[in-house]
């Protein structure tokens, strides 16, 4: 089990640093919302992951908390941006 979640650690480490190369590179704002939007479901991979391994669901409510704060992210970012192209 030991071997498994070190592999998870790895993976989860290297797709976080990749996202958060394109947070500061990306070209547009479209591309910094998309991949922020990435790195929050890779937070909660790695908490489903810690309840799935340690057996409990005390992370839960953290999990809908970081759920609702990237939907209302991903729709401010969608006006702003709707908003933008219209003038």
């Amino acid at each position: 089990m030991n071997v498994m979640l070190l592999l998870i650690c790895i993976v989860f480490a290297a797709a976080a640093l990749i996202t958060m190369w394109r947070i500061v590179r990306g070209p547009s704002i479209l591309d910094r919302a998309v991949a922020s939007d990435v790195l929050l479901t890779e937070v909660m991979c790695v908490l489903a992951a810690d309840m799935a391994i340690n057996h409990h669901t005390r992370t839960l409510p953290v999990l809908l908390i970081i759920a609702a704060v990237g939907v209302f992210g991903s729709i401010s970012i969608a006006r702003f941006v709707a908003r933008k192209d219209n003038r």
